[in-house]
């Protein structure tokens, strides 16, 4: 399960290695938290219009990587907050799809950083533990069937302190189509590409491997 703040996030983060899990017969569900409706410099972009158009380019995006499934909580963008209402919300999608990794985005990269992302990955941390696994959280969860479940890793992207490293070689041209479907955030950009190869072969250094996504790994189980 990715779990992302707003549509693009996941292509950025660890579509590459979405893609090798894919190939691997691994089943992926995401979860995009926000419509992105800010995400714009365009004078003439209103955000209804926009969230729609970020929905379709994240669809887009997950059929190139062979995701099975998208679930939008379409929150509107730089709203998110730490809430027992939002909790339930990741508990709910973590209980009802039962994954056995969860990728989010790290809630303690330091100074700049998305409100959105440091909070979402905060919120991930917690609902993965205790409160997926706590039959007495949000009990009514529990007597609607939603059982407890233990996630058996959280990989945190864009990390400050990355102790794992997933090989992209193979699959970092998938990553860049995904991202490519994301024109409203990506297009104008043409050293786009080329930087997010130097940052691959970055993250690939001290590996045998030519390119790489980097995360923080936390092991449950």
């Amino acid at each position: 399960m990715v779990i992302a703040a707003h549509p693009d996030d996941a292509e950025y983060g660890v579509a590459g290695s979405v893609a090798r899990w894919v190939k691997e017969g691994k089943s992926i569900v995401y979860v995009i938290c926000t419509n992105g409706d800010k995400g714009s410099g365009d004078p003439e972009m209103t955000s209804e219009r926009l969230a729609g158009i970020r929905e379709k380019e994240q669809l887009a995006a997950a059929k190139v990587l062979g995701v099975g499934k998208v679930v939008f909580l379409r929150h509107p963008d730089q709203t998110l907050e730490d809430t027992p209402e939002f909790r339930k919300e990741i508990v709910t999608v973590m209980r009802t799809y039962r994954p056995n990794t969860v990728a989010a985005p790290d809630p303690y990269r330091k100074y700049i950083w998305h409100r959105d992302h440091r909070i979402l990955g905060q919120v991930v941390l917690d609902a993965v533990y205790p409160f997926v696994r706590d039959r007495l959280a949000y009990i009514d969860l529990f007597e609607a069937g939603l059982k407890p479940h233990i996630v058996k890793e959280v990989l945190f992207w864009a990390s400050d302190n990355p102790n794992y490293r997933s090989d992209v070689t193979d699959t970092f041209d998938i990553k860049l189509e995904a991202l490519r479907c994301h024109k409203s955030q990506v297009g104008g950009h043409p050293d786009h590409e080329e930087w997010l190869v130097a940052r691959a072969r970055m993250m690939a250094k001290g590996t045998s491997y030519k390119l790489a996504e980097a995360f923080h790994r936390e092991e449950l189980e």
